[in-house]
Parts: structure tokens; sequence; C-alpha cells
């Protein structure tokens, strides 16, 4: 059939607007199709390893360097001149108070105690015969006077020399080991001058300065234990706290007495003191599980009872190779021992028993 040409484009724009219709109607009366909701994000907890650890009573310790010296030197001098006659005892000799050392020489002193004892007889005979005389009125009172006195000028005299010859013989006043022998057998000494050295190492002092912001916690009675290179550890007992500080250090001078009776131990070596200045609770950690907050301050990490970290901070109280024990923490802790640095106080975490060394 023959269809003219308007009405051939008239029925082309009619099936055009059609199918138009029909597509805008399939997207219209299309189904919707509902959105679901996102889920919400998942917290993710975080696992860490913990220690129980119980406090425990520790020792605060005050730990200071110093000299160990004897309790005495005594420089032995002569109280007379002469020659060193004679040495009694040999170098290194253990002397108690009193005991003789050496003897200068006598020389002349020997023969003026002879005389002075000759005249000091013949002043007695003088004496006796003048107060006779003298009784029977021969003699005036004032002879028997004068003869007194020479009797006791003589005594005098003689007395000035026994002390004299007494002082020859040298004694040591203290008890000790004779460190020195300052003049040897043959060698003049003068009055005053230096025969030997005398050392009493017991007891031991060991000598210690503190500084001012710790002398507070020490005082005479306090038990101390001396740490001397090549013995040990031995025991002490502080015996004197100086009042006064050193105006160029503000320190204190300290003594520790350290009984020294068979004398093996040496004076005159460094030392190591350490005081017990009181006992506290404490635990003992790791230095590489000590950190800082936000504040800076110095603390540990743990776990409370529902799961969430917590920053306590700490105090020293003392070192040791294998760790160090600090105070301020609960009495039973569970402190986090691997990612405490990936944790925050505050943090809900799942906490996991640290595993051994030998993987228990």
């Amino acid at each position: 059939m023959h269809v003219p040409g308007g009405k051939r484009t008239l029925l082309i724009m009619g099936l055009l607007v059609l199918v138009a219709a029909w597509i805008g109607s399939g997207v219209i009366l299309r189904e919707e199709i509902p959105h679901e909701p996102e889920p919400e994000p998942v917290e993710r907890r975080m696992t860490v390893a913990v220690r129980i650890s119980e406090a425990q009573p520790v020792e605060r310790l005050l730990v200071m360097h110093g000299d160990l010296q004897p309790e005495q030197i005594l420089r032995v001098r002569a109280q007379t001149g002469g020659e060193v006659k004679q040495w009694r005892v040999p170098l290194g000799a253990v002397v108690d108070a009193g005991d003789l050392l050496a003897r200068l020489d006598l020389d002349e002193r020997l023969s003026q105690r002879r005389q002075a004892q000759a005249r000091l007889n013949v002043a007695k005979h003088q004496l006796r015969a003048t107060r006779q005389l003298v009784e029977e009125g021969y003699e005036p009172k004032i002879r028997l006077e004068s003869a007194q006195a020479e009797l006791e000028g003589v005594q005098a005299e003689l007395a000035a020399i026994e002390e004299d010859i007494r002082r020859t013989r040298i004694r040591t006043l203290i008890p000790g080991r004779v460190d020195q022998r300052i003049a040897e057998e043959g060698d003049f000494v003068s009055v005053g001058g230096e025969v030997a050295r005398i050392v009493n190492n017991d007891p031991l002092r060991a000598i210690i300065q503190v500084p001012q912001h710790s002398i507070g916690q020490v005082e005479a009675g306090q038990q101390a234990r001396v740490n001397i290179f090549g013995h040990g550890l031995v025991e002490g007992q502080v015996t004197f706290v100086s009042s006064l500080s050193d105006p160029a250090t503000r320190t204190f001078r300290v003594e520790v007495k350290v009984p020294n009776p068979d004398q093996r131990l040496p004076a005159g070596t460094s030392t190591e003191v350490v005081i017990p200045t009181e006992e506290v609770p404490a635990h003992k950690v790791s230095p590489a599980i000590i950190g800082l907050d936000d504040k800076g301050r110095v603390g540990v990490k743990t776990v409370d009872g529902e799961h969430r970290v917590q920053f306590h901070v700490i105090e020293f109280v003392r070192a040791e190779r294998d760790g160090v024990w600090v105070g301020g923490l609960p009495e039973r802790a569970r402190i986090i021992t691997v990612g405490q640095g990936f944790v925050r106080p505050g943090d809900e975490v799942i906490p996991q028993p640290e595993e051994t060394e030998s993987g228990e």
C-alpha cells in the first residue's frame, strides 16, 4: 500500500513518541532496590602480653663511694736525742700498746746517773750531820734548811737522768702494726724526731661524702655493707654523721666502722658503702617496659580487672643487673610486657600471659 510522504513522517514521529513513553514508563515503574545500611566499624582490641607481679618488701639503698682508712695512724717520735742502738721488732710486726720498739744508745747517761747517785749519797750524809749539829746548837737552823735544799736538788737531778734513760726505750702508745721504720739502727734522732709509724687497722673506717638531699636518710647506729675490692662485702655500722657540710661540695662526712680483728683488710683503698635506709613494697620490672605518658612522667602500663590499660607513675627503689625495683604499682599487678607501646591508658585490650623462655 502506498503511504503518502507526509503521513509517513507522522507515523515515524508517533512511533518515536511511543518508544520514548515506553522507556520512561519502565524507569518510573521499576521497583526501587532498598539500600542496606553500611555496617558499623568493628572496634579492634589489641592483644598484649602481661605478667602477674606481686609486690615484695625491698630495701631502699643509699650507695656511696669512699675511702677505707685506718682507725689511727701514730708517728712514734723520740722523746730524747741519741743514736738508734737496737730495733726490738721487725717491720710489719703486730704490737700492743706499751710494747718496746727500739732503744737509743745510753752513751754518757749511765755515768751521769752514777755521778748523781754519788752526790745524792753525800747530800744525805750532809743533811744528817747538819741536823745533829743544829739540834745540839752548834749550827743555826738555816744551815739545816740549806742542806735539805741541796738534797732535794740532787734528787731532782737524778730523777731527770732516770727519766732521760727511760725515754731511750721507745715504745708504741697504740696497738697496731709497724708499718714503717723511719729511723734505722745507727741513725741519730733528735728530740721529736720520727722513729716509726704504727697503723691501727682495727677497726677500719669507711669515709663517704653524702649529698645534702640524702643526709636526712643517714643516722648513727645504722647498719651498712662495705664492699672492699678483693675482699667482698663486710658488715659495718654508721658511727659518725657530720652536722656541717663541706661548703665546696655541699656534702656531709659520714664514717662507717668496719671491724677488722685479724687485720686482714687493708686500709687506704677505695670502697663502696651501701646503707639500707628503709623497706618499701616494690615490683621488679625490665627497663624496656618503662615509658613516658603524655605529661612526660615515667611509669609502667598495666591491665586492670576490666581489661583496660592503666598508667602508673613509678618511683625507682633499687637497680640490679637483671631488672629494676620500682614502687607506685598496685600490690598485685598485671604488667604489660609486650605491646605497651601500641596502647594508651583507657584502651580495652586482650591480655595474654607472657611466654616464658622455654615457650610454656
